[in-house]
């Protein structure tokens, strides 16, 4: 049975606070099974037998806008997807992982661009963006709102690669 990681954006953060065993707990309605969380920033690890991230998406999205009563947008990756994403060669900069539900066309490539400085710079993926910023995240100068301008209307959520490497290492195969 396929295992996926959820990675969920505004969980426990700007007032949206939930408990991970709730959380575990409407996964586990939807009849998903061996069901875990990791970190309590919206990272949830769980097996089903569907094969379609899109559909999943969709499925979890919706459940979690009924119980919780906001929209939480969801991106599913599997364990080898994440194992993917974590393979890029470090840098002294500090690396965060934007993901998104496609890749990035042409037209967000170019605001990606636009917004490319001495401090913050990208390189793209299948369906992730790599922010490698100079210094510290809260110095850079996209710190609040400069990624959700570069993605415009499509939605994402953020992960620093330390924490995108310690979920493969503990739910992956750890090779």
């Amino acid at each position: 049975m396929p295992r996926y990681v959820a990675l969920l954006r505004g969980i426990n953060v700007g007032g949206h606070r939930i408990k991970m065993d709730k959380l575990r707990g409407l996964f586990e309605e939807l009849e998903y099974t061996d069901v875990s969380t990791f970190i309590a920033s919206g990272n949830v690890i769980f097996n089903c037998t569907t094969r379609s991230s899109s559909k999943l998406e969709k499925r979890i999205e919706q459940h979690l806008q009924e119980n919780l009563g906001y929209e939480v947008a969801t991106f599913i990756r599997t364990l080898d997807e994440l194992k993917a994403v974590t393979l890029l060669e470090p840098s002294d900069d500090s690396l965060y992982v934007v993901f998104l539900p496609v890749a990035a066309d042409a037209a967000m490539r170019n605001r990606f661009a636009s917004i490319q400085s001495a401090t913050d710079r990208f390189r793209f993926g299948k369906r992730e963006v790599y922010w490698f910023v100079r210094g510290r995240l809260t110095e850079s100068p996209l710190f609040v709102a400069g990624i959700t301008k570069a993605t415009g209307s499509v939605p994402n959520t953020v992960r620093n690669i330390t924490t995108v490497r310690k979920l493969v290492v503990k739910y992956g195969d750890g090779d």
